[in-house]
Protein backbone atom coordinates (compact mmCIF):
# COMPACT_ATOMS: atom_id res chain seq x y z
CA UNK A 1 0.00 0.00 0.00
CA UNK A 2 0.97 3.46 -0.63
CA UNK A 3 0.60 6.70 0.64
CA UNK A 4 0.80 10.54 -0.15
CA UNK A 5 4.67 10.95 -0.09
CA UNK A 6 4.33 14.52 1.87
CA UNK A 7 2.84 13.12 4.92
CA UNK A 8 5.58 10.45 5.88
CA UNK A 9 8.53 11.94 4.22
CA UNK A 10 10.47 12.74 6.73
CA UNK A 11 9.09 8.94 8.55
CA UNK A 12 12.87 8.87 11.18
CA UNK A 13 11.59 12.10 12.39
CA UNK A 14 8.50 11.21 12.71
CA UNK A 15 9.39 8.06 14.63
CA UNK A 16 11.46 9.78 16.65
CA UNK A 17 8.64 11.63 18.11
CA UNK A 18 6.61 8.66 18.49
CA UNK A 19 8.88 6.71 20.50
CA UNK A 20 9.01 9.84 22.54
CA UNK A 21 5.54 10.07 23.31
CA UNK A 22 5.40 6.03 23.85
CA UNK A 23 8.44 6.57 26.24
CA UNK A 24 6.28 9.51 28.17
CA UNK A 25 3.12 6.97 28.73
CA UNK A 26 0.91 7.66 25.97
CA UNK A 27 -1.29 4.92 24.68
CA UNK A 28 -1.12 4.41 20.37
CA UNK A 29 -4.97 6.20 20.05
CA UNK A 30 -2.88 9.34 22.25
CA UNK A 31 -0.47 9.36 19.95
CA UNK A 32 -2.33 8.83 16.77
CA UNK A 33 -4.48 11.85 17.18
CA UNK A 34 -1.26 13.83 18.40
CA UNK A 35 0.82 13.34 15.45
CA UNK A 36 -2.03 12.74 12.91
CA UNK A 37 -1.08 9.27 12.06
CA UNK A 38 -4.90 7.81 10.15
CA UNK A 39 -3.05 4.90 9.41
CA UNK A 40 -2.49 1.38 11.45
CA UNK A 41 0.54 0.09 9.38
CA UNK A 42 2.49 3.53 9.16
CA UNK A 43 1.33 3.52 13.49
CA UNK A 44 3.05 0.13 14.18
CA UNK A 45 5.58 1.23 11.72
CA UNK A 46 6.47 4.13 13.79
CA UNK A 47 6.38 2.14 17.18
CA UNK A 48 7.94 -0.72 16.47
CA UNK A 49 10.08 -2.10 19.21
CA UNK A 50 8.34 0.08 21.75
CA UNK A 51 6.53 -1.77 24.13
CA UNK A 52 3.85 -0.15 25.71
CA UNK A 53 3.64 1.45 29.19
CA UNK A 54 1.93 -0.23 32.06
CA UNK A 55 -0.99 1.30 32.77
CA UNK A 56 -2.52 0.66 29.27
CA UNK A 57 -2.27 -3.23 29.99
CA UNK A 58 -5.75 -4.13 31.32
CA UNK A 59 -5.78 -7.02 34.13
CA UNK A 60 -6.96 -10.17 32.97
CA UNK A 61 -9.30 -12.16 34.48
CA UNK A 62 -7.63 -15.67 33.14
CA UNK A 63 -4.24 -14.44 34.29
CA UNK A 64 -4.82 -16.61 37.34
CA UNK A 65 -6.00 -19.52 35.31
CA UNK A 66 -3.45 -19.08 32.60
CA UNK A 67 -0.38 -19.51 35.32
CA UNK A 68 -1.92 -22.42 37.39
CA UNK A 69 -2.78 -24.12 34.02
CA UNK A 70 0.85 -23.82 32.96
CA UNK A 71 2.18 -24.99 36.27
CA UNK A 72 -0.16 -28.31 36.08
CA UNK A 73 1.26 -28.79 32.15
CA UNK A 74 4.63 -28.68 33.69
CA UNK A 75 3.98 -30.90 36.54
CA UNK A 76 2.93 -33.92 33.60
CA UNK A 77 -1.27 -32.95 33.43
CA UNK A 78 -3.45 -33.49 30.99
CA UNK A 79 -5.63 -31.40 29.31
CA UNK A 80 -8.79 -33.44 30.86
CA UNK A 81 -7.26 -33.16 34.19
CA UNK A 82 -6.45 -29.35 34.27
CA UNK A 83 -9.83 -28.49 32.42
CA UNK A 84 -11.65 -30.70 35.77
CA UNK A 85 -9.10 -28.83 38.17
CA UNK A 86 -9.60 -25.11 36.66
CA UNK A 87 -13.39 -25.55 35.25
CA UNK A 88 -12.04 -24.15 31.92
CA UNK A 89 -12.32 -25.40 28.08
CA UNK A 90 -10.01 -27.18 26.65
CA UNK A 91 -9.34 -24.86 23.74
CA UNK A 92 -8.28 -22.11 26.18
CA UNK A 93 -5.72 -24.71 27.98
CA UNK A 94 -4.27 -25.26 24.51
CA UNK A 95 -3.77 -21.54 23.84
CA UNK A 96 -1.76 -21.24 27.18
CA UNK A 97 0.29 -23.53 27.29
CA UNK A 98 0.74 -24.92 23.29
CA UNK A 99 4.91 -23.73 23.97
CA UNK A 100 5.17 -26.22 26.97
CA UNK A 101 6.42 -29.90 26.33
CA UNK A 102 4.14 -32.77 25.98
CA UNK A 103 3.96 -34.78 28.79
CA UNK A 104 5.24 -38.37 29.17
CA UNK A 105 1.91 -40.86 28.04
CA UNK A 106 0.63 -42.79 31.20
CA UNK A 107 -1.08 -46.26 31.09
CA UNK A 108 -4.56 -45.38 30.00
CA UNK A 109 -5.89 -47.07 33.00
CA UNK A 110 -3.49 -45.20 35.33
CA UNK A 111 -4.89 -42.08 33.42
CA UNK A 112 -8.48 -42.79 34.06
CA UNK A 113 -7.99 -43.37 37.67
CA UNK A 114 -6.16 -39.79 37.70
CA UNK A 115 -9.44 -38.49 35.96
CA UNK A 116 -11.64 -39.89 38.44
CA UNK A 117 -10.08 -39.11 41.52
CA UNK A 118 -10.34 -35.26 40.39
CA UNK A 119 -13.89 -35.67 39.46
CA UNK A 120 -14.45 -36.88 42.76
CA UNK A 121 -12.89 -34.48 44.39
CA UNK A 122 -14.78 -31.82 42.46
CA UNK A 123 -17.74 -32.87 43.08
CA UNK A 124 -16.90 -33.66 47.11
CA UNK A 125 -15.83 -29.94 47.06
CA UNK A 126 -19.50 -29.39 45.37
CA UNK A 127 -21.08 -31.50 47.98
CA UNK A 128 -19.09 -29.69 50.94
CA UNK A 129 -20.48 -26.32 49.16
CA UNK A 130 -23.96 -27.47 49.29
CA UNK A 131 -23.85 -28.45 52.34
CA UNK A 132 -22.52 -25.53 54.11
CA UNK A 133 -25.44 -23.51 52.34
CA UNK A 134 -27.94 -25.88 54.07
CA UNK A 135 -26.60 -25.24 57.61
CA UNK A 136 -26.49 -21.61 57.27
CA UNK A 137 -29.95 -21.12 55.95
CA UNK A 138 -30.89 -23.51 58.89
CA UNK A 139 -29.24 -21.49 61.56
CA UNK A 140 -30.56 -18.17 60.00
CA UNK A 141 -34.16 -19.95 60.51
CA UNK A 142 -33.56 -20.15 64.42
CA UNK A 143 -33.40 -16.60 65.03
CA UNK A 144 -33.94 -15.54 68.64
CA UNK A 145 -34.60 -17.83 71.27
CA UNK A 146 -37.31 -16.42 74.40
CA UNK A 147 -36.65 -17.63 77.55
CA UNK A 148 -38.74 -19.95 77.59
CA UNK A 149 -37.17 -22.06 74.14
CA UNK A 150 -34.11 -21.87 76.09
CA UNK A 151 -35.91 -23.62 79.03
CA UNK A 152 -37.08 -26.40 77.50
CA UNK A 153 -34.15 -27.12 75.05
CA UNK A 154 -32.22 -26.96 78.71
CA UNK A 155 -34.11 -29.22 79.99
CA UNK A 156 -34.06 -31.69 77.15
CA UNK A 157 -30.23 -31.07 76.98
CA UNK A 158 -29.45 -32.03 80.34
CA UNK A 159 -32.08 -35.22 80.76
CA UNK A 160 -30.07 -36.41 77.06
CA UNK A 161 -26.83 -35.45 78.41
CA UNK A 162 -26.86 -35.16 82.11
CA UNK A 163 -26.42 -37.58 85.14
CA UNK A 164 -29.62 -39.34 86.06
CA UNK A 165 -30.64 -40.43 89.87
CA UNK A 166 -31.65 -44.58 89.43
CA UNK A 167 -33.59 -46.53 92.01
CA UNK A 168 -30.58 -48.54 92.48
CA UNK A 169 -28.59 -45.67 92.60
CA UNK A 170 -29.89 -42.65 94.53
CA UNK A 171 -27.90 -39.16 93.07
CA UNK A 172 -30.03 -36.38 92.95
CA UNK A 173 -26.97 -34.19 91.43
CA UNK A 174 -26.66 -32.15 88.74
CA UNK A 175 -23.93 -32.99 86.40
CA UNK A 176 -23.61 -32.06 82.79
CA UNK A 177 -20.32 -34.07 80.60
CA UNK A 178 -19.64 -33.21 77.42
CA UNK A 179 -16.74 -32.73 74.84
CA UNK A 180 -18.87 -30.40 72.19
CA UNK A 181 -17.87 -26.79 73.22
CA UNK A 182 -21.24 -25.64 72.10
CA UNK A 183 -23.13 -27.50 74.01
CA UNK A 184 -21.36 -26.33 76.68
CA UNK A 185 -21.80 -23.06 75.93
CA UNK A 186 -25.72 -23.76 75.57
CA UNK A 187 -25.72 -25.65 78.75
CA UNK A 188 -24.18 -22.74 80.37
CA UNK A 189 -26.91 -20.40 79.42
CA UNK A 190 -29.25 -22.33 80.47
CA UNK A 191 -28.16 -22.29 84.42
CA UNK A 192 -27.97 -18.20 84.12
CA UNK A 193 -31.16 -18.41 82.97
CA UNK A 194 -32.48 -20.90 85.79
CA UNK A 195 -30.29 -18.26 88.13
CA UNK A 196 -27.89 -20.51 89.26
CA UNK A 197 -24.46 -18.74 90.29
CA UNK A 198 -21.36 -19.33 88.84
CA UNK A 199 -19.84 -19.71 92.93
CA UNK A 200 -22.05 -23.12 92.72
CA UNK A 201 -20.55 -24.61 89.38
CA UNK A 202 -17.45 -26.85 89.72
CA UNK A 203 -15.31 -28.34 86.80
CA UNK A 204 -13.86 -31.72 86.07
CA UNK A 205 -11.38 -31.74 83.03
CA UNK A 206 -11.65 -35.33 81.43
CA UNK A 207 -8.63 -36.60 79.08
CA UNK A 208 -6.92 -39.33 78.09
CA UNK A 209 -3.30 -39.17 80.02
CA UNK A 210 -1.80 -38.95 76.48
CA UNK A 211 -2.97 -36.27 75.30
CA UNK A 212 -2.31 -32.45 76.07
CA UNK A 213 -3.54 -32.26 79.71
CA UNK A 214 -2.36 -28.52 80.13
CA UNK A 215 -3.69 -27.45 76.99
CA UNK A 216 -7.19 -28.67 77.36
CA UNK A 217 -7.41 -27.47 81.04
CA UNK A 218 -6.54 -23.78 79.97
CA UNK A 219 -8.96 -24.34 76.67
CA UNK A 220 -11.98 -25.66 78.98
CA UNK A 221 -11.26 -22.84 81.75
CA UNK A 222 -11.22 -20.09 79.15
CA UNK A 223 -14.73 -21.43 77.34
CA UNK A 224 -16.26 -21.60 80.56
CA UNK A 225 -15.34 -18.72 81.71
CA UNK A 226 -14.22 -20.13 85.47
CA UNK A 227 -11.43 -19.85 87.92
CA UNK A 228 -9.02 -22.48 87.71
CA UNK A 229 -9.82 -22.75 91.55
CA UNK A 230 -12.87 -24.12 90.66
CA UNK A 231 -11.98 -27.08 89.03
CA UNK A 232 -11.52 -30.33 90.56
CA UNK A 233 -8.46 -32.44 89.89
CA UNK A 234 -8.38 -33.56 86.00
CA UNK A 235 -9.63 -37.21 86.07
CA UNK A 236 -6.92 -38.95 83.20
CA UNK A 237 -7.59 -42.04 81.22
CA UNK A 238 -4.98 -44.73 81.04
CA UNK A 239 -3.70 -45.87 77.69
CA UNK A 240 -4.19 -49.19 76.68
CA UNK A 241 -0.94 -50.04 74.09
CA UNK A 242 -3.87 -52.45 72.45
CA UNK A 243 -6.17 -49.83 71.27
CA UNK A 244 -5.42 -47.01 68.45
CA UNK A 245 -6.63 -43.63 68.99
CA UNK A 246 -7.61 -42.01 66.69
CA UNK A 247 -8.78 -38.34 68.63
CA UNK A 248 -5.53 -37.30 68.54
CA UNK A 249 -5.25 -34.03 66.46
CA UNK A 250 -4.72 -30.67 68.06
CA UNK A 251 -8.40 -30.76 68.55
CA UNK A 252 -8.91 -33.11 71.24
CA UNK A 253 -9.48 -31.60 74.31
CA UNK A 254 -11.25 -34.54 76.63
CA UNK A 255 -14.61 -33.86 78.12
CA UNK A 256 -15.54 -31.13 80.29
CA UNK A 257 -17.80 -31.94 83.53
CA UNK A 258 -19.80 -29.17 85.22
CA UNK A 259 -21.49 -30.08 88.58
CA UNK A 260 -23.77 -27.81 90.56
CA UNK A 261 -23.45 -27.50 94.38
CA UNK A 262 -26.26 -28.50 96.39
CA UNK A 263 -27.97 -29.40 93.58
CA UNK A 264 -30.42 -31.93 94.33
CA UNK A 265 -33.62 -29.42 94.18
CA UNK A 266 -32.76 -28.25 91.08
CA UNK A 267 -32.45 -31.99 89.95
CA UNK A 268 -35.76 -32.83 90.85
CA UNK A 269 -36.99 -29.90 89.37
CA UNK A 270 -35.20 -30.81 86.07
CA UNK A 271 -36.91 -34.63 86.26
CA UNK A 272 -40.16 -33.18 87.02
CA UNK A 273 -39.95 -30.64 84.29
CA UNK A 274 -39.10 -33.44 81.75
CA UNK A 275 -41.70 -35.59 82.79
CA UNK A 276 -43.97 -32.81 82.12
CA UNK A 277 -42.92 -32.52 78.48
CA UNK A 278 -42.95 -36.22 77.89
CA UNK A 279 -46.78 -36.42 79.39
CA UNK A 280 -47.32 -32.90 76.87
CA UNK A 281 -45.86 -35.08 74.33
CA UNK A 282 -47.93 -37.94 74.38
CA UNK A 283 -51.27 -35.84 74.53
CA UNK A 284 -50.11 -34.58 71.29
CA UNK A 285 -49.86 -38.14 69.87
CA UNK A 286 -52.80 -39.62 71.16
Amino acid sequence: MTHAPGKYADFEGLRERAVALRRAGLSRRQIRDRLHVDNNDILNRLLEGEPPPAWTKRPNAKDGLRARARELRLQGWTYDQIQVELGCSKSSISLWVRDLPKPERRDPSEQAKLASRKRWEHELAVRDEERQKTKVAAAAEIGQLSDRELFLLGVGLYWAEGAKDKPYDRRENVTFVNSDPSMIKVYQAWLDLLGVERTRLRYTVMIHESADVAAAERYWADLAGADRSAFYKTTLKKHNPKTVRKNVSDSYRGCLAIRVLRGADLYRRIEGWWSGMVLEAERRTA
